[in-house]
């Protein structure tokens, strides 16, 4: 399974894709599909966790009033299900391996599994 998780306006998702071969991946524009459960258990258990998974840069989450930002795994996991703006992006299944973020290492992994 080649499946990539992003936002179709984020300049940041469309540089990252650009840089990779895309041909025979699903892109899931994330406004018009969040993650499903599935995925998102499928990419924690690489992680170890839900947090590591969480946009902790969401606009959304500094908004938020501290009685009600995440605090654990369960709150994580459910904000990020809520809402896409929470899921780091882009957040990637190639073939098992689980690629999330947008940091020098996610992106060089993400363009060495995908290359051009």
């Amino acid at each position: 399974m080649k499946r990539i998780y992003h936002l179709s306006t984020c300049d940041t998702c469309r540089k990252i894709l650009s840089q990779i071969n895309t041909e025979g991946v699903e892109l899931i524009n994330l406004r018009e599909r969040n993650i499903s459960k599935e995925d998102l258990d499928l990419m924690k258990k690489s992680t170890k966790s839900y947090e590591a998974l969480f946009n902790k840069r969401a606009q959304k989450l500094k908004e938020m009033t501290d009685d009600k930002k995440p605090v654990k795994e369960a709150d994580f996991k459910k904000l990020i299900l809520k809402e896409y703006t929470f899921l780091k992006r882009p957040a990637a299944i190639i073939d098992g391996e689980i690629i999330v973020g947008n940091d020098k290492i996610a992106v060089a992994a993400l363009i060495k599994a995908l290359p051009k």
